[in-house]
């Protein structure tokens, strides 16, 4: 009998917090491995879509309530992720309020885009600069591979 071995998918999800001067971007300090700065995101549940697991994750992660404005795109580099592979879909969201820490994160702060940690986990930092660059000049990321 065959094994099957599939990418665990995963959502990500940029906030964009709409009652704030210049929209700064809301980051989690992870309190699990791999530690670091992370955008709020984690696991799609079985039976779950992808919208509604990115509600579910950015409201466990940060105790706001998002409205999903759109799709960024697709990140499924096999090595994104130490711990398996996982594939991301990102979306962009607003919110309002104010954000608590919840779940998997540690701690949680707001960044302007021009002062983002070094230590982002995962391949946060990729994303971050494709969500800029499309935020700045309207550029959608490109398909690589």
């Amino acid at each position: 009998m065959a094994t099957y071995r599939n990418p665990a998918p995963t959502v990500d999800i940029i906030i964009e917090l709409r009652d704030r001067p210049q929209r700064p971007i809301l980051l989690i300090e992870r309190l699990n491995p791999p530690l670091g700065w992370a955008i709020p995101g984690g696991f799609v549940d079985y039976g779950e879509s992808v919208e509604t697991a990115a509600r579910r994750e950015a409201q466990e992660e940060t105790g706001l309530v998002v409205e999903l404005v759109e799709l960024l795109s697709v990140y499924s580099d096999p090595n994104r992720d130490p711990r398996q592979h996982t594939l991301s879909i990102v979306f962009v969201a607003t919110a309002a309020g104010e954000p608590k820490a919840g779940d998997d994160a540690k701690h949680l702060q707001l960044f302007e885009p021009w002062q983002l940690p070094p230590n982002l986990c995962f391949d946060h930092d990729r994303i971050l600069r494709d969500y800029l660059h499309y935020r700045n000049y309207g550029l959608r990321p490109r398909v690589l591979g």
